[in-house]
């Protein structure tokens, strides 16, 4: 699913679903960097995110896999 991962004014990372109209914020990440890893939502979804360099500027969209229901 495409998903759009922001960060706001404040620093809080957040991930957008638009098919789903849902924005939730991050609250875990499986690497420090985020790309490449496991991250959970505030909602308990889990999304593998693909591999990307570190240097990778926000906002961007993404293809991510959904891991839990």
């Amino acid at each position: 699913m495409k998903i759009m991962i922001r960060r706001s004014s404040e620093g809080i990372l957040s991930a957008y679903v638009p098919k789903k109209d849902l924005e939730e914020p991050i609250v875990d990440m499986e690497r420090p960097q985020m790309w490449g890893g496991r991250i959970t939502l505030a909602n308990g979804w889990q999304l593998a995110l693909p591999e990307m360099g570190p240097e990778t500027t926000l906002p961007i969209t993404v293809e991510a896999r959904r891991l839990s229901e």
